[in-house]
């Protein structure tokens, strides 16, 4: 699917290059000739969104590193120091800190504009597959990047999730002691998950490069879920798909800076700026607002092993999502049935994610179950039901159709 390069080499070293070469004919083609569906809106643009801050999170990870010391006794004022001490370090973590929010809410916004347009269906389901690998590989990052700072609620969070894995039958222990280095979390810990938080962002930018390849084999999806048929369909990538997401990108860096500069530290937790002590248990232990849905499905189910299965399932189901949806229409423009339900499930995470930040007691884990039991439902119910019963409307018949009307009748 990609377009035709119609690169043509400038100079004689580009002639030569191109020859031996051709990285520049390949970027031609693939983000500049490349053909896109012309329908596309603002929700698409949600991609380069999350390669841009891909980069951000990579680079200034990059440079804390510098000057981070990831020792148990030397964590917590490594990070005041780079706060107060290293110039703009104070702007460089806010950035990191406050990209990880931002990088998940793009993340959730992308995924949920799939789900409406029907983006995992036929031809896209590796596509889809990897998307999710990604999501699983950000999570990781993301938590282990949170215990770095060694405040109080790094700490906790740490020897809470961690401990998740000791509900594992018989290997459970050998798991929780590995993760650990030890028998409690300590200095070990805390190096193993440095490590991995430095190393996992390089696998995700090489499962986004399966990604993009993968979406350049089998093309873009649309509003309509209709495949293109002509070149009437569909329009150079630059610089029609180029300025779009340049536009988003700038709205979106104005909300980001905004919380860099005016909010700081409104999505984090105050109790993290106290340093780790594993003497003093903070009152209530709140994961990253990220994680807070699969948090209230945890606490949601009595039982610790089911908990944590009923958690890790809550993710990977995403990955037969492909499957479990038996409808052949796409986009939910002409399921009016699936759009209801899927505004449902929109309200369903939202009030997962506010229940995971109550206290596990009295109504809110009443309220927790029912939203959980929905949760599951909605994969395993009501989207194999609705292929069956739901009565779709008709399709157009070509992108071109549904954009511009009578006209391209005439």
């Amino acid at each position: 699917m990609s377009g035709h390069s119609t690169y043509q080499p400038q100079g004689a070293f580009m002639k030569w290059m191109e020859r031996r070469l051709p990285i520049v004919s390949l970027v031609h083609s693939s983000f500049v000739a490349y053909p896109t569906p012309r329908n596309l809106n603002y929700w698409w643009t949600f991609g380069g969104i999350l390669s841009l801050m891909l980069m951000v999170q990579i680079i200034t990870g990059i440079v804390l590193v510098m000057h981070y010391t990831p020792h148990e006794t030397l964590a917590f004022s490594s990070i005041e120091h780079i706060m107060r001490d290293v110039n703009y370090g104070w702007l460089i973590r806010y950035l990191h800190a406050n990209g990880a929010a931002m990088f998940f809410l793009a993340v959730y916004i992308h995924i949920f504009r799939g789900m409406y347009y029907g983006s995992y269906k036929d031809p896209r389901e590796v596509l889809w597959i990897l998307g999710v690998i990604i999501y699983v590989l950000m999570m990781a990052t993301g938590f282990m990047g949170y215990v770095l700072p060694w405040g109080q609620m790094s700490f906790w969070a740490a020897t809470v999730i961690t401990n998740l894995f000791s509900a594992i039958p018989v290997v459970g222990e050998t798991i929780v002691t590995w993760l650990w280095g030890g028998y409690s979390v300590g200095n070990p810990t805390l190096q193993r998950f440095f490590s991995l938080h430095y190393l996992l962002p390089f696998a995700i930018v090489g499962v986004v490069v399966l990604h993009v390849w993968a979406l350049h084999v089998v093309g873009q999806n649309n509003p309509t879920g209709v495949e293109p048929k002509s070149e009437k369909d569909t329009v150079p990538f630059t610089p029609h798909a180029t300025v779009k997401d340049g536009f988003m990108m700038v709205v979106f860096l104005i909300v980001y800076a905004w919380f860099v500069f005016y909010l700081p530290n409104y999505l984090g937790h105050a109790d993290n700026y106290i340093p780790a002590n594993p003497a003093v248990t903070p009152a209530h232990i709140v994961p990253e607002w990220y994680y807070l849905p699969f948090y209230a499905i945890l606490r949601a189910i009595p039982d610790k092993l089911m908990g944590v299965i009923a958690l890790f399932a809550s993710i990977l189901i995403l990955a037969f999502l492909p499957w479990l949806d038996t409808s052949k229409v796409r986009s939910a423009r002409y399921r009016p049935l699936y759009r209801q339900f899927f505004w449902i499930f929109v309200a369903v995470c939202i009030g997962l994610g506010w229940l995971g930040a109550k206290p596990a007691e009295g109504g809110y884990v009443i309220a927790a179950r029912v939203l959980t039991f929905y949760y599951f439902a909605h994969f395993l119910i009501v989207l194999p039901l609705l292929g069956m019963f739901e009565k779709t409307r008709p399709l157009p018949n070509s992108i071109s159709e549904s954009v511009l009307g009578g006209q391209s009748k005439a």
